[in-house]
Formats: structure tokens, sequence, C-alpha cells
């Protein structure tokens, strides 16, 4: 099946006083039609970074340098400015982390919805109004023509976070980026968040990409997992095989420090010695060496490639380690 979305060797670098930031480094994945994504590591390791330069939504300080993102058959690296405008919201559409700092302060919710469906599906304004308000009730928004009305600060956080859904299927996008939506939300409204989105991709058939660092979240809702750390991808596989057999030291820490509810034993939250790399630098070994419990004397030497999982029962499990941890974890 041919890819909605195919991404190869993507590298992104940031200027900085000291040099560039090597944020992330020759990334390649791929998303189906219909599929779930989601997108683990801890904060810095490129995820979020990752997406926004599939959109060029990068600040001016970070540079792409090199690599193809191939959608409908066209390089979303390669548009020009007028270009990719044409294709965010419309054929690829993102909710961001914090809703407030998203939405304008001082714009009426009705009017910032209705700006992405006169621009891309050419509706009147009263066309874009009606279209916002069945929007709103599409995700849950009681009063939905009222809210309208209202400024972001009149709402709740999970109130804004479901704006700020509707507002990124309003031109019904094939793909979906959402960039840790549930961060500041409390467990019951991130629980409320992740159903509705669910939903909403059942209903649509959207391919999401779904970004966190918590992979307690998506355990139920996503198909695949990429695991990036330190700009690299080091683990992908479909959800249940990641799940039951994690192969790489990370995910395994990442997997460690997920609480078990239900459990009757006093198992304490292993955690991920030691701190992210710094990434003013390529390494020329395996990047989570100092944070490894595995390591071996190739691991300082040599930095692993992306590769079939040995022995793996999913074909599609990919990894980037040297070492089968599998027997020295069952030792």
């Amino acid at each position: 099946m041919t890819p909605l979305l195919n991404v190869k060797n993507l590298q992104t670098r940031f200027k900085s006083r000291q040099g560039y930031i090597y944020a992330v480094n020759d990334v390649s994945f791929h998303v189906l039609e219909g599929e779930t994504l989601g997108v683990v590591g801890e904060s810095g390791c490129g995820k979020s970074v990752t997406m926004l330069s599939l959109l060029k939504l990068l600040p001016p300080a970070a540079r792409i340098e090199g690599g193809q993102a191939i959608f409908n058959g066209k390089n979303l690296l390669e548009m020009k400015t007028k270009q990719i405008r044409q294709v965010r919201g419309a054929q690829i559409g993102m909710i961001f982390q914090d809703p407030m700092s998203s939405l304008n302060p001082v714009v009426k919710i009705g009017v910032q919805m209705s700006e992405p469906l006169r621009a891309h599906l050419k509706m009147s304004k009263s066309q874009a109004w009606e279209r916002s308000a069945q929007l709103l009730d599409m995700v849950g928004i009681p009063e939905a023509e009222a809210r309208l009305h209202d400024y972001p600060h009149q709402l709740s956080g999970g109130m804004r976070q479901r704006v700020m859904i509707a507002m990124s299927l309003a031109c019904k996008p094939k793909i979906l980026i959402a960039d840790e939506p549930t961060t500041a939300l409390d467990v019951t409204i991130q629980a409320q968040i992740v159903d509705l989105v669910r939903d909403l991709r059942d209903e649509l058939n959207t391919t999401i990409i779904w970004i966190t660092h918590d992979l307690s979240l998506i355990a139920g809702f996503v198909d695949r997992v990429m695991v990036m750390y330190a700009g690299y991808i080091v683990e992908e596989a479909p959800v249940d095989d990641l799940y039951d057999d994690p192969r790489h030291p990370y995910t395994v820490g990442l997997f460690g420090a997920l609480p078990e509810i239900g459990s009757t034993g006093q198992r304490r939250l292993t955690t991920i010695k030691g701190a992210p790399p710094n990434l003013e630098s390529t390494p020329t070994c395996c990047p989570f060496v100092p944070r490894c419990g595995y390591a071996t004397d190739k691991c300082h030497t040599t930095n692993p490639v992306l590769q079939p999982a040995p022995d793996a029962a999913d074909p599609n499990h990919r990894l980037a380690c040297w070492v089968d941890i599998r027997e020295r974890r069952q030792a």
C-alpha cells in the first residue's frame, strides 16, 4: 500500500551562538491512509520539531538541511510559502499543545474558526459561521452557537482544546497532527479528548499522528508507535508488539516509569538515569550510551542504524540498538 505521507532522511538544525543544534537526524517514517501513528519520547527528543518541519512552521533559527516528505506526490519540504499555506489546515491539520497560546485571546471563537473555512473552502461569512457552530457541536461543546461569541478566556481548558480540534478538522484534512494536546489537562479531560479524537478518526477516516511523552495514554488508540531519542528514531513497531516486546533500553525505561493500575505489590517506579545528550554535534556513538545499562564496547564507538529487530514477532518492528537486551533482562 502506498503511504499517504512518506518522510525520508529528514534533517533539521537550529542555529545557536555556539553553532548548531542537531534536532532531527535522518528521520524516516511513513503513515498509511486511516492509520494512527504514535510518536513518543521525552521533551527535546525531536518529535514536535519533526512534525513542524513538515509544515514549515519552524522558528527563524531553524533550518531544514535535507530529506523528503512526499504527500500527494509532492515534496512538502520543497514547497514555497504560498504552496505550503494551501496544505496547512486544508490537507494537514494540527492541534497544538497549548490552546490558550494558539488561539488569539482578543478575537472571538467564531471569527477564528471562520477564517480557514473562508480561506480554503471559499465559504461566505454566514456559511462559515454556520459551519463553525456545527463543528463545535460535533466536538461536544454545548450551546455551540452561543460559544462562537465567546473569547478564549471564557472557556475552560478542555473546551478550548475542543475548539482547537474543531478548527483542525474544519476543512476535513487527510492528516491530523496532534502535538501533546492533553498535556495541560487533568486525567478525566485527557480521556475525553482521546475518546473524542478516536471517534472523529473513525467517523471521518482521518489519518492521525499523535505526539506524546506518555506511553500509557495511547495504548488502546494508535496502530503503530515510533520512539524518538536525541533526534533519532530508536524503535518503531505495531503497538501490540512494542508493548509486549520492547527492545530498545530507552523504550524499556519509559515503560518502567509507568505506574501499574490495579497492582497489589509495592513496585517502585524506575527512572532513566542521567540527562538527555548535548545536541550541538552529531554523535559518533549511540546517543543513549551515557544512560544505558546494557552498553557494550561497540555502543561506545558506532551509532546504530534503524533496522528490523531480530526475531521479532512482527516484521515491521524496527530497532536502532547493537544489543539484544532480552537475555540480559531475563538474567
